[in-house]
């Protein structure tokens, strides 16, 4: 045999590997074929192509696995029980970048699922080595890392500080410097989830001096980036004043702002998520978003979308009301109250219709005037609906109960409570009754209106506990008018009428 026909056993085997495992990286692109991969012993075969003498084959097996491992948990416990991962980190310290970036594609798959399976890559040592991946040459490599890092931090505060302790986010803020798009995303999106976990992660995200760097892309024009951006700002504003005031310092309004008009749903949410998580936490703070047009903008941005884009947006219209009267007026005069009573009343989703129930409840419940400003868009019948209605969650019945005895108690428009006499149950007909009896020992027209209106009569027909906290408020109400007026619209008055002219004796001339 010569020795060009004992090469060519070789390159036959070696075409054969090549093409078995370009077969199984093709197939492991359905879903369909996957469990008959995995019950042939796929994971085993391709354990031993990783260290094949043949880069192609080698890397070609990483993406396998890697394709694999992102299907479902199962696959990627897998990986680790039949302990690809050591040898993973050992290549990728070692190989060349189309390996690295396989390799790395391999550790997100399989970090992804679960922070026990997140936790089994920080064990084999795999984050100095992420790490080390975020200074190479290859933009490729560095974004192939940082979505390993980004699954891995994701997940909880103790991965997070482990990824920080590798040293990961002063090289994540060189990335998000980087000219290449897809990295500067994926750099924000790790920042953004390191930063979610707690104070101190977020603090560590600001030290790094990423708050300045992401504040200066929000004109980037690539919606996917700006919100990256925008979350990863929302991530660290929530969890202090100080952290927010940071955030505010890096000069991200009026900017923000024009986020809310963008054409794409989740810049405007993030937008607005931003804004909130600014906004909820001094008086202060809301009133810097007040000053710069914050809240009239967020207002337009409920009105120009549905659904969960809308949430952020509602709920930081009550974080600013809650804070005083005066914030509560601004967004009263920003039109505020009609855009919250259409979400009530459009929106399909019952936590999204409680968010406007609790935000209305913020704003009617300072003063008279507020109130009036929420009762006057027909509000109060919709909220009493919504907390009756045995199709609502328990969540809206609870926040509309709250939010219609918080603007009841300061309600003095009596056109707006006069329906609640013939509708409402029990505990809120209370405080119906209630203002009623505070306004009308010193409003002769509307004790006038109440006769006219039928509100007397109505007064008379409930059956009020004596001594109750209800009858003492219609005593009150009755105090207002002649006795013989009360007796008169009182239940059973006419037929008392009726038997005095049966027993009325006509005087004879």
């Amino acid at each position: 045999m010569s020795q060009r026909q004992v090469l060519q056993v070789f390159e036959q085997y070696q075409k054969a590997r090549t093409h078995f495992v370009q077969m199984v990286a093709e197939l492991a692109t359905r879903p369909q074929n996957i469990e008959t991969l995995q019950n042939a012993g796929v994971m085993s075969l391709l354990r031993t192509l990783l260290l094949d003498v043949v880069p192609t084959i080698q890397q070609t097996a990483a993406l396998a696995l890697g394709r694999l491992a992102n299907y479902n948990d199962d696959l990627a416990e897998a990986v680790v029980k039949c302990d690809i991962l050591p040898q993973l980190v050992y290549s990728l310290a070692e190989q060349n970048r189309f390996y690295k970036k396989a390799a790395a594609f391999v550790l997100r798959a399989v970090g992804k699922h679960s922070p026990q399976l997140a936790q089994a890559i920080v064990d084999c040592g795999a984050l100095d080595t992420l790490v080390i991946c975020l200074e190479d040459f290859d933009p490729g490599v560095k974004e192939a890392a940082a979505w390993a890092l980004r699954y891995i931090a994701r997940h909880n505060a103790e991965l997070s500080q482990a990824v920080v302790d590798a040293g990961a986010v002063p090289l994540l803020v060189f990335c998000i410097q980087e000219p290449e798009i897809a990295l500067k995303r994926i750099a924000a999106s790790a920042l953004s989830d390191i930063a979610k976990h707690s104070p101190e992660l977020a603090q560590t995200v600001v030290d790094a001096g990423a708050v300045a760097y992401l504040a200066q892309m929000l004109l980037n024009p690539d919606a996917k980036l700006k919100h990256q951006i925008l979350s990863a700002l929302s991530q660290v504003s929530k969890h202090s004043v100080d952290l927010a005031e940071m955030v505010v310092e890096a000069e991200i309004f009026p900017v923000v702002l024009t986020c809310l008009k963008d054409k794409d749903e989740y810049v405007k949410k993030n937008a607005s998520t931003l804004i909130r998580e600014i906004a909820k936490h001094t008086p202060e703070l809301s009133q810097l978003v007040v000053n710069t047009g914050g809240v009239a903008a967020v207002i337009d941005c409920i009105g120009s979308c549905k659904g969960n884009t809308r949430l952020p947006g509602i709920m930081m219209l009550g974080y600013v009301a809650a804070h005083s009267e005066n914030l509560a007026m601004a967004v009263i005069i920003s039109k505020g109250v009609p855009q919250l009573s259409v979400c009530l009343s459009e929106e399909p989703e019952d936590h999204i219709k409680a968010a406007a129930a609790w935000a209305l409840g913020q704003i009617g419940r300072h003063t008279p005037e507020h109130a009036r400003a929420v009762a006057v868009t027909n509000t109060l019948p919709v909220l009493l609906s919504l907390y009756m209605s045995t199709e609502s969650s328990e969540d809206l019945q609870v926040k509309s109960k709250k939010a219609i005895k918080s603007i009841l108690q300061k309600c003095t428009y009596l056109p707006a409570l006069e329906p609640f006499l013939y509708d409402a149950p029990p505990n809120i007909l209370k405080h119906v009754v209630g203002q009623f009896s505070k306004v009308l020992p010193h409003d002769s027209k509307a004790r006038r209106l109440f006769v006219t209106s039928g509100g007397l009569k109505k007064i008379q027909e409930i059956k009020a506990e004596p001594g109750s906290l209800l009858q003492e408020y219609i005593n009150s109400i009755n105090n207002c008018y002649p006795e013989e007026i009360v007796r008169y619209y009182s239940p059973g008055y006419s037929d008392t009428l009726l038997q005095r002219v049966d027993s009325y004796q006509p005087l004879n001339n």
